[in-house]
């Protein structure tokens, strides 16, 4: 009885409003504008954020010592921007619990899909160097879970001398301090810093 009774007075307020909207159409007119006015204006300024966001991207620069001071999953997200800064519009952080060693993953404007771990020392070079076993990790499953073109540990720490090697023998690629300092400051894509990088799977005037 009481669902009735509340039924019919939200019925009868909505007939008495459409009837009153319906008395005074410009009501409705004044609305619609402002909606549109409204959508047209979100639209600008997402545009123009898009823009900005273009333009910091393209300017986008990092110290050493600004990276040594971000947490790791903050160095995650700086190595991801970087790369978008480069060109490679999907680059995303897909670091976390059971990432299975891939912490950033990326295509390049020539094609080749970059899947890249991230190793962040808080004391910089004086934090423990990354070792054998975790490109051991990353040669694991770059290529055969993520399918990598090109699998790549960066870190703003030291490398140990075997994992260079190990590197080497597996064609992984290591950003060392060095190489981070170069990349994370400069214009210079990554691929433009690393050796023996694979060719581009989109051809190219260049290829």
């Amino acid at each position: 009885m009481v669902f009735a009774v509340v039924a019919a007075a939200v019925i009868g307020l909505v007939v008495m409003v459409v009837n009153w909207l319906l008395a005074h159409w410009w009501v409705l007119l004044i609305a619609l504008v402002l909606a549109v006015l409204a959508g047209i204006g979100w639209l600008s300024s997402r545009r123009q954020q898009a823009r900005w966001e273009a333009v910091r991207a393209q300017g986008l620069r990092y110290g050493l010592s600004q990276l040594d001071a971000l947490h790791h999953a903050k160095f995650e997200e700086a190595v991801r921007d970087l790369m978008r800064r480069d060109g490679c519009q999907d680059a995303q952080r897909v670091g976390g619990g059971g990432d299975l060693g891939a912490d950033v993953k990326a295509t390049d404007p020539l094609g080749r899909r970059w899947v890249i771990q991230c190793k962040h020392r808080r004391n910089g070079a004086r934090g423990s160097a990354v070792g054998t076993p975790d490109l051991q990790v990353l040669n694991g499953t770059a290529r055969q879970v993520h399918g990598a073109d090109v699998a790549v540990i960066v870190t703003n720490g030291r490398v140990t001398g075997p994992a260079v090697t190990f590197a080497k023998q597996q064609r992984l690629h290591v950003v060392d301090r060095q190489i981070l300092a170069v990349w994370a400051s400069g214009s210079r894509p990554l691929w433009e810093l690393l050796r023996a990088v694979p060719p581009p799977r989109r051809p190219t005037s260049l290829s």
